[in-house]
């Protein structure tokens, strides 16, 4: 390398480091100029922060007993997967945040793409190093301590550094190449889109059944996992035990492993800078066709018609136009995925009751009224200001009230979850030989995806989110993580106890006696009553909505 390119090479990367530093201060900023935002931050770190306090003592008295690297339960499988992991996390965050920055295209003329990509990594290592550095460092020193050796820290550091910094440049490269080929392959876009989470559900679900198979079956989960163990990369990560009661005798291949991660880390920075000089320089498909078009041709308007029912009232029109655009921009949904992480363990109980058996196919219906219930509130009513706020200078100066606006959500969300929670409880009940059990559980569906559809603008309203991040390639407003926790425990919570009580007071041979009318009727008016409150606050907030 001569003088020039190293010199080149020092001023983009003191450049890239003023990049990172700014991004990183820009994204702390972020975080704590909304006071609602740090409320929310505040309580997952109470939760997220006690369960890792009760963790705290096992960890400890994991190192005092441990005798060896051995000795510690999955160390092999866990450390070779670690590489494996990093990558993927890091293509995975390239594609949905880092694959560009902030005034891009100021930016790009006055640096060298290189720098930008140093700058972008920089800042996203700091960030997760913020997020994820302190909790494993807090692990990793309390089982220091309870080993005897404070140097593990050192160590440890010392190791997973390079790993780090290797994985996180390739992963970069990896996203970038993700990206250009979507960019390349339009259509490919729109499948990887609904395929991606798909993929994701396939994987939560399995990863849950698999599960419940190992802690039933008579296997052994430590050696399925054998099959994963990379020999390199346990005797790399097992230097970190250098000096402490666990070191093992070092082996040469940990130092070769070290080598190849420093000589691979410019070599994916070079791979990676001319990715990125590629995706950021050239247009896309869709772009270019538009170029070619003559400006001169004029081009067919058509007028958006909705269909039958949803023409008959204008709140249907709104709400056939936000289905319409969930079909064309499906990542606006991908916040549903928290619903599989309470459907899982059904799925896993009803592959074991068997698929034919009585309490099978309650549990069918009973699954399909919640999850009807979940999406009739969830899919388009828990960040309706946000969803809507780009089209709000439009929408405020017409004409129609703003009860059209909230009751299409509302619609919408009633479109997608109650045909789940009527047909499936009233086809697989009826064809079980119960058909006054699939009345029952329908009627309850019905209401519950009315209490739900009404509930959750309210709750959504409470807390909007306005900030798009970029998911799969397309900007999107996610609502808020509170807001999904609050709303899926009361609609969950809500409807099961809803079909409970219904079992037990029609099938159940439990009479109606007094308490049991006291505690019907306050069930009753907390369905009725709270998404009524609900839905009168969402109004209320858009007819008060003001612009800062």
């Amino acid at each position: 390398m001569s003088d020039q390119s190293r010199s080149l090479l020092r001023h983009d990367v003191r450049h890239g480091t003023r990049i990172a530093r700014a991004e990183f201060v820009r994204s702390v900023r972020e975080y704590l100029q909304d006071n609602r935002r740090i409320i929310g931050f505040l309580v997952a770190f109470l939760f997220l922060g006690g369960n890792l306090l009760f963790m705290l003592p096992t960890v400890y008295f994991a190192g005092r007993t441990a005798q060896s690297a051995s000795t510690v339960p999955f160390f092999g499988p866990a450390a070779s997967l670690v590489p494996v992991v990093l990558v993927l996390f890091a293509a995975l965050r390239t594609v949905e945040r880092i694959s560009g920055v902030e005034a891009e295209a100021l930016m790009l003329t006055s640096v060298h793409p290189r720098a930008v990509v140093v700058g972008l990594l920089g800042a996203e290592l700091a960030r997760l190093a913020l997020w994820f550095g302190l909790p494993v460092a807090l692990v990793a020193g309390v089982f220091a301590v309870g080993l005897g050796a404070p140097t593990l820290l050192v160590t440890g550091v010392l190791v997973l550094l390079p790993l780090a910094c290797c994985a996180a440049i390739w992963g970069y490269a990896l996203g970038l190449g993700v990206l250009r080929l979507l960019r390349r392959l339009p259509r490919v876009r729109r499948v990887a889109q609904v395929g991606g989470i798909l993929l994701f559900l396939v994987v939560l679900i399995g990863s849950q059944l698999v599960g419940q198979y190992l802690a039933l079956a008579d296997v052994s989960l430590e050696s399925l996992l054998s099959v994963l163990t990379l020999g390199p990369v346990v005797e790399y990560v097992s230097l970190a035990f250098v000096g402490t009661p666990l070191a093992r005798p070092v082996d040469a291949t940990g130092f070769v492993v070290l080598l190849g991660l420093v000589a691979l880390t410019p070599v994916g920075l070079v791979l990676a800078e001319r990715q990125a000089t590629t995706l950021w320089f050239t247009d896309d498909v869709v772009t270019r066709e538009r170029s070619r078009s003559s400006p001169d041709t004029p081009r067919e308007t058509t007028h958006f018609a909705p269909p039958k029912p949803f023409a008959w009232t204008q709140a249907g029109g709104v709400a056939w136009g936000i289905l319409v655009r969930a079909v064309r921009k499906p990542q606006e949904l991908v916040h549903l995925i928290t619903i599989v992480f309470f459907a899982g363990p059904f799925v896993g109980t009803f592959t074991q009751a068997g698929p034919g058996s009585e309490t099978s196919v309650i549990l069918l219906a009973g699954l399909g009224v919640v999850l009807g219930a979940y999406l009739s509130g969830a899919a388009f009513g828990l960040n309706p200001l946000g969803d809507d706020r780009p089209q709000f200078p439009l929408l405020l100066l017409t004409e129609t009230s703003p009860k059209t606006y909230v009751y299409g959500r509302i619609v919408a969300g009633l479109t997608v979850g109650l045909p789940v929670a009527t047909l499936v409880p009233l086809v697989a009940l009826t064809l079980r030989g119960l058909p006054q059990v699939a009345v029952a559980f329908t009627l309850a569906g019905v209401v519950a995806c009315l209490a739900a559809a009404l509930f959750a603008p309210g709750l959504g309203c409470l807390y909007p989110i306005y900030d798009a991040r970029e998911i799969w390639g397309t900007e999107s407003v996610s609502p808020s993580m509170l807001v999904m926790m609050a709303f899926t425990f009361v609609v969950i919570g809500g409807s099961s106890l809803g079909l409970v009580a219904t079992w037990f007071l029609l099938f159940g041979g439990v009479g109606m006696s007094a308490t049991v009318a006291v505690a019907l009727g306050c069930y009753l008016l907390l369905t009725g009553g709270l998404p009524l409150l609900s839905s009168w606050y969402a109004l209320r907030r858009y007819r008060r909505f003001v612009f800062e």
